[in-house]
């Protein structure tokens, strides 16, 4: 306890204020992680869809020691261990040609906007109303929320933002120097939105026929989290680029653009010291063989947890899922929280669990019977 208060104090004291934290996590394991007091919860968060393998999967941890004891950083001013073998799966899984590197998924969001612009040579974009890419300056300018963008208005590059699900809309705003197009599969942060089937096929042809980029922001749904490695492949279409991070290296900072033939960085035109780092690719390595076991099984523990909770509004894409509580959504996560149960409450009163890959049924069981009993008692 007293730990955790002189923390608090600490971070109070010579700490940007710009988080709102319920607990300190000291531990994790497998679903589970412990907090400063000692008690244990089982974790529906996974950092945020982060910690696909779980926390602190004995494959990723060895591969980080086994790296860092070795050469933990060298820049790319040289080659990289590892960084060639990653590129190569990630090519594998999504269908693209080459990848490129970056630290988060606002990084990588900025490197897909970046790309787009200097191969297409236009400048604006088109996004989604509710449509979150990140929070550095151009992956804020696609950004909808307003009250996260507009306390930095002017933005570039310039955006236009239409209803998410409405591929007309997507093709009205299209214009002569639209660079591309920007979109979630399904959209994370607004509360796990899945558009109607046959939407990213829609928007794949419009962006065809108008001859502008689709760049796919896979950061949350991408490396096996809707039941596939990416999301996009449930409607069996390509995009131009694909960016991704959150789920790739098992909370290692990491993310990753991939993008098809003929669009590519020229020297020069793009770089990060830290970016694809030896250590970063290890972790990436060993998460990626970690998520290809439990990938078949996916599919069937989301379908597990949709009929858990079918008494309510749940929307569910394999291990993403979306609850719509309303204005008692906080108090929903609060009374899991005291039942020892971490769910996240996002956007529009809508709990989202993106729980490890590699949680267990008896997981799943434990931990619904408590959301479905919390939303019972609060709602």
């Amino acid at each position: 306890m007293n730990y955790e208060k002189n923390y608090r104090e600490l971070e109070s004291t010579y700490y940007m204020p710009a988080f709102s934290r319920d607990l300190m996590l000291v531990k994790g394991s497998g679903c589970n992680v412990t907090d400063a007091e000692g008690k244990t919860y089982l974790d529906l968060v996974a950092g945020i869809a982060v910690c696909s393998s779980g926390h602190c999967h004995p494959k990723v941890v060895q591969a980080i020691q086994k790296q860092a004891a070795e050469l933990i950083h060298c820049s790319n001013l040289y080659y990289v261990p590892h960084q060639g073998t990653l590129a190569k799966r990630l090519v594998e899984y999504s269908g693209l040609k080459k990848a490129f590197f970056s630290n988060s998924g606002a990084e990588a969001n900025e490197g897909a906007i970046k790309l787009a612009r200097i191969r297409t040579g236009k400048t604006e974009f088109i996004a989604c109303e509710d449509g979150f890419h990140g929070r550095t300056m151009a992956s804020l300018a696609c950004t909808h929320k307003p009250a996260i963008r507009e306390p930095f208005l002017p933005l570039n590059p310039r955006c236009s933002f239409v209803p998410y699900g409405d591929a007309e809309a997507i093709r009205k705003a299209i214009n002569k120097d639209t660079a591309g197009v920007i979109i979630e599969p399904i959209q994370g942060e607004a509360g796990v939105i899945i558009p109607p089937e046959g939407y990213l096929r829609e928007v794949r042809e419009i962006c065809d026929e108008k001859d502008v980029l689709l760049i796919l922001d896979e950061v949350q749904t991408g490396i096996g989290r809707t039941g596939k490695w990416f999301a996009y492949q449930h409607e069996k279409i390509q995009p131009d680029i694909v960016s991704l991070a959150k789920g790739i290296a098992s909370g290692f900072p990491m993310g990753a653009i991939i993008a098809r033939d003929g669009l590519e960085f020229s020297k020069s035109e793009h770089g990060s010291t830290f970016a694809g780092g030896p250590v970063a690719c290890a972790a990436a390595i060993a998460t990626l063989d970690v998520v290809e076991e439990v990938l078949p099984s996916v599919a069937e523990k989301g379908a597990r947890i949709k009929k858990a909770l079918s008494a309510h509004d749940t929307r569910v894409a394999g291990l993403m899922v979306g609850v719509t509580i309303g204005d008692s959504c906080s108090k929903v996560q609060q009374a899991c929280m005291e039942k020892g149960v971490l769910v996240n409450c996002a956007a529009h009163g809508n709990i989202r669990l993106v729980p490890p890959l590699v949680i267990s049924p008896e997981e799943i069981d434990r931990g619904c019977e408590v959301i479905d009993a919390a939303i019972r008692s609060v709602c």
